[in-house]
């Protein structure tokens, strides 16, 4: 609660200082916090500042608006909403505070000069700490949540057939060898489209491995392995070279490729007992672990300064469905559109059970273009495909897409919404198309 009752005619006066100097104020906080290294990596993009530099302002002015009660439920509820959005893109509290901070001793030197300076600035203090006082209520319980659900998927990131997977990877990374070790005796060299971080692979340790093998020794050893093969072993291997100049560099390779899997076999077998976290009917993921694994890949795509993109699916007229065949056809329907889907997406993508009938497909290290090709292509398929359920003669099935591709926001909802708009010009336009955004 707030330590005394606010005088209306010092708010008003408060309000309209803050007013006059609500451009000077918003700018002081950016700029502070814009020298900081790491609030740079949330604010940097011009969308964020663009959206937060006119919310901080209303914030400001806001907060001193006479009548304006502040343990009312319309005051507490956007407080809360706050930090429940800070602790959604993963900015820092700290940092907050520090904005905060700034704020007050801008204000003090605003308040300066008015014969009432220790007044008004005590009430400033007074509505600003208690505002962050509920902001950090929000942001403790989010970034809880969040943690729990990281910790959620890395339990039920893949299915419960382990032994699969890890053949999968196994025969992955064997593959790779083979098709390197034939690149350099046909040609002695390999370009960099072939290294093994890029490879199916690589995608799966980039991607997935982190999630997975969490808080495993080994895996800190594997991705060293895989630099040093990319970055100092395949470097060795040129165009023209003699068949006495490649041994040594051949037995180096071999002895790398075999660390990565042992390393690989040993992470698995320390691996625990793994329940599913997928959709019980297509068996795409839960759509609960979308936060924490589509906040993973934009922090990803940031520090990597790699594509990321998404594709929003939906079936189209499927409610006639159910209503004309009944709901075991259309779950029918869902679970041969979740195979189409799946089949037409790599290891290292993810695929979720995003509502109903809808498929929301995260496509890592992948630009707009080619996320538009890739939805082409599931168009196309699923177009093709006969679908078969009991009792009916094959039928077909056609699908919306709304494509999307990460432009630097850390909100992920944020992308998520420009796919969903994009799926909404989509069905607008007489459904069965992809759109982008």
């Amino acid at each position: 609660m707030l330590s005394r009752a606010a005088d209306a005619a010092s708010l008003d006066r408060l309000r309209q200082r803050v007013e006059d100097h609500a451009d000077a104020l918003v700018a002081a906080f950016y700029d502070a916090l814009l020298a900081d290294e790491e609030a740079r990596s949330f604010l940097h993009h011009s969308v964020v500042q663009e959206r937060l530099s006119p919310s901080l302002r209303r914030w400001l002015l806001d907060l001193f608006t006479p009548g304006a009660d502040m343990a009312g439920a319309a005051f507490v509820e956007r407080q809360l909403k706050i930090g429940e959005v800070h602790a959604r893109i993963k900015i820092p509290m700290h940092l907050v505070m520090a904005g905060a901070a700034v704020l007050k001793g801008q204000l003090a030197d605003v308040l300066a000069s008015d014969p009432a300076a220790f007044d008004l600035l005590r009430l400033a203090g007074e509505r600003i700490d208690h505002a962050l006082r509920l902001m950090s209520q929000s942001y403790e319980k989010g970034a809880s949540n969040r943690a729990r659900l990281d910790e959620a998927y890395r339990l039920f990131s893949l299915d419960q057939d382990i032994h699969f997977e890890r053949e999968s990877q196994r025969a992955g990374l064997m593959e790779w060898s083979q098709k390197t070790l034939f690149r350099i005796l046909a040609s002695g060299g390999v370009d960099g489209a072939g290294v093994l971080s890029a490879s199916p692979f690589g995608l799966w340790i980039r991607h997935r491995a982190d999630f997975l093998f969490d808080g495993s020794p080994h895996l800190a050893r594997l991705n060293a392995a895989m630099e040093r093969i990319d970055g100092e072993l395949l470097p060795r291997f040129t165009p023209g070279a003699a068949s006495s100049e490649l041994a040594g560099p051949l037995e180096a390779l071999e002895a790398a490729v075999d660390e990565v899997a042992f390393l690989l076999n040993e992470m698995f077998q320390g691996l625990a007992g793994m329940e599913g976290g997928r959709d019980p009917l297509t068996r795409a993921l839960n759509r609960r672990f979308l936060s924490s694994i589509l906040s993973r890949e934009i922090g990803f795509a940031n520090a990597n300064h790699t594509p990321l993109s998404v594709l929003l699916l939906d079936v189209d007229h499927f409610k006639r469905i159910n209503d004309t065949h009944g709901h075991p056809v259309g779950d029918e329907v869902l679970r041969q559109v979740a195979e189409a889907v799946t089949e037409n997406v790599r290891p290292s993508d993810f695929v979720f059970r995003y509502g109903g009938e809808e498929f929301l497909i995260v496509l890592v290290e992948t630009n707009l273009r080619q996320a538009a090709t890739i939805a082409e292509r599931m168009r196309q398929a699923l177009a093709a495909r006969a679908i078969t359920a009991s009792g009916l003669e094959p039928f077909h099935v056609t699908v919306s897409i709304g494509a999307a591709e990460h432009g630097g926001h850390p909100d992920e909802n944020y992308l998520v919404k420009q796919a969903d708009d994009a799926l909404y010009r989509a069905k607008q336009s007489g459904r069965n198309r992809v759109e982008i955004a």
